[in-house]
């Protein structure tokens, strides 16, 4: 009699001719629309799996996983994981995998476009154009900040944030960053980008950039006293995590005018928006799409399969999950982006 298969839980819908790609190895279990799901339904569906494929939304810690004698791995469809106790689930020999590369430039694509459209008011003259105020042309109408020639300033110099950097050149920016460590020379001349002290990147961007993970040190590190640093007229962009903002200090620059504008796609409460960005005139706005490409999509969906089919032995890289995001039991968890 054949042994039983691994059993697989899918949280979300994703792709079916990629994710189908499970029923070769395992029992799957599919959830059959995008689900919200409450923390004991995630216990639910983890209680009898060898392995689980799971999405940013669903949030996994020590409590989600007490009931779970069976996991071995989660593999998570998304470059970033904070929604993802690492620690814990090392604790319990659970391995943690998630997608990067593969959304690397689709998102410096996004990241790169949300802050022209900040800069340049695009959204803010769409607006007051539907709304029937244009009357004609006008010298000073909706009057934006340059891209080319500005500097530009990143905060966290990952694989997304070189990449914004790369774009930069072509509109013969400044690139400023900085990060924990400097990057290797080769890297920075490719970025034609200089590292700075986190108090001068503030002062000196006129577009500042945030393409850094979120972590429990990193909550509000950009805050009133940051936003106080920087330049009138600067633009601030985030397409990392919202919990890095401060929103009602970033609120309270853009209704003073000390800030020109920001671009934002994700927010620290989401997918609900703190009330008082929505009454921003001088704010873009996007709803965590920043790598919202289809082949970008698809290729997370598929990267995330190749890790849980490896993470649980099967398949051509058995025991060797091409992205592993699980410290060892008693060491910190990897940081990136």
């Amino acid at each position: 009699m054949a042994e039983p298969r691994p059993r697989v839980w899918v949280s979300q819908p994703l792709y079916g001719d990629i994710e189908g790609r499970l029923d070769e190895w395992f029992e799957v279990r599919r959830t059959p629309e995008v689900t919200d799901h409450a923390p004991e339904a995630i216990a639910a569906g983890l209680a009898d799996a060898d392995g689980a494929l799971v999405t940013l939304n669903d949030r996994i810690g020590a409590a989600e996983v007490a009931g779970a004698p069976r996991l071995r791995a989660i593999a998570n469809v998304g470059v970033g994981y904070n929604n993802l106790d690492v620690e814990a689930l090392a604790a319990r020999g659970i391995v943690a995998t998630n997608t990067p590369d593969v959304l690397t430039e689709t998102t410096a694509d996004f990241g790169f476009a949300l802050m022209m459209a900040a800069a340049r008011r695009i959204t803010e003259a769409e607006r007051w154009l539907r709304g029937g105020h244009w009357q004609g042309w006008g010298f000073h109408q909706l009057l934006g900040a340059d891209i080319h020639g500005s500097t530009l300033g990143i905060l966290g110099m990952g694989r997304i944030g070189q990449g914004v950097a790369r774009r930069a050149r072509g509109f013969g920016m400044r690139v400023l960053y900085h990060n924990r460590s400097r990057l290797p020379e080769a890297v920075e001349r490719d970025c034609a980008a200089t590292r700075v002290e986190r108090d001068v990147l503030f002062a000196e961007a006129d577009h500042l950039v945030l393409v850094l993970p979120y972590s429990a040190a990193n909550h509000h590190i950009v805050d009133a006293a940051a936003l106080a640093k920087m330049k009138p007229g600067a633009t601030l962009t985030n397409i990392a995590r919202g919990g890095l903002v401060d929103e009602d200090a970033l609120a309270d620059a853009l209704q003073a005018g000390r800030l020109a504008a920001a671009g934002l796609d994700v927010f620290e409460g989401e997918p609900a928006v703190n009330p008082r960005l929505l009454g921003c005139r001088n704010v873009v706005l996007t709803p965590h799409i920043a790598s919202a490409s289809l082949s970008t999509r698809r290729a997370m969906v598929s990267l995330a399969v190749d890790n849980l089919v490896a993470a649980l032995g099967f398949g051509p890289d058995a025991g060797r999950p091409p992205s592993v995001v699980t410290p060892p039991a008693g060491s910190a968890a990897p940081r990136g982006q």
